[in-house]
């Protein structure tokens, strides 16, 4: 079904194209032209694809170590939650577009202004799943272990965590879509493309610069290969750490 939507997808395509007229049928490239497009531009689409890759992975890798230390500082009473939670919000309502000018003068633009906006991107769903996981711990079990007279320590390792396993990789799969489009969005306000680390939202200046619709397309094409790369990396993770155990991944008989 996939396969035969796709086919009439592009049939649809191709008659709209037709339909535009010459005069403004470069508005609409169509597949082949876009195919052209990537062997026109290869090497930049590449290049690019590559520099965002970096700074999505290292803003995406850097997100999940963090949020998950201030998930656990935030798990542990309601008064640091109430206390926090408020700056949380804040720096998740703050728009990029103010926060780019900001880092390129602090940091400078180039890779280190992308890694921060893709952490920021990527903070705020995985911290906030996470603490939810790591506080919805079944009360049974969190009074069998303190009447067991274990320590805080193992609770929160031993229990807590565990349980707040498919909280936080669905917190994660969240975050490994958004991550390529943070670092994306973050090339394309705070990129540089000195020494070649330009990356897919830069180009996306300059192709629209200088007019090549069709090179745009595939830039847009190679952004989607990646988020579904990150997308898939996300679900296998979810799906390694709790298909043997868990009621979401686990097969169950019909």
């Amino acid at each position: 079904l996939p396969l035969a939507m796709g086919v009439v997808f592009i049939g649809i395509w191709y008659a709209v194209r037709a339909s535009l007229g010459d005069e403004r049928a470069f508005l609409l490239p169509t597949p082949d032209e876009i195919i052209r497009a990537f062997g026109d531009h290869g090497p930049q689409i590449w290049s690019g694809t590559v520099n965002t890759t970096k700074g999505a992975v290292i803003g995406f890798s850097i997100s999940v170590i963090v949020s998950f230390i201030f998930a656990l500082i935030l798990s542990l009473t309601p008064l640091i939650r109430a206390s926090l939670y408020p700056y949380l919000m804040i720096l998740q309502m703050t728009p990029i577009i103010v926060l780019a000018p900001i880092l390129i003068l602090w940091v400078g633009p180039g890779l280190a202004s992308v890694t921060i906006i893709t952490f920021l991107i990527c903070f705020f769903p995985l911290t906030v799943n996470t603490t939810q996981g790591l506080i919805s711990t079944d009360r049974n079990l969190v009074d069998l272990f303190k009447m067991c007279k274990a320590s805080k320590h193992q609770e929160i390792f031993l229990l807590r965590v565990p349980a707040a396993l498919p909280y936080f990789f669905t917190g994660l799969r969240i975050a490994a879509t958004l991550a390529p489009i943070g670092a994306i969005v973050g090339d394309f306000y705070a990129g540089n493309s000195a020494g070649g680390q330009g990356g897919l939202g830069f180009l996306t200046i300059i192709f629209s610069s200088q007019f090549k619709i069709a090179a745009l397309f595939a830039t847009a094409v190679a952004s989607c290969a990646l988020g579904f790369a990150f997308a898939g990396i996300g679900i296998g993770l979810g799906w390694f750490s709790l298909h043997k155990w868990h009621d979401s991944y686990a097969k169950t008989d019909s």
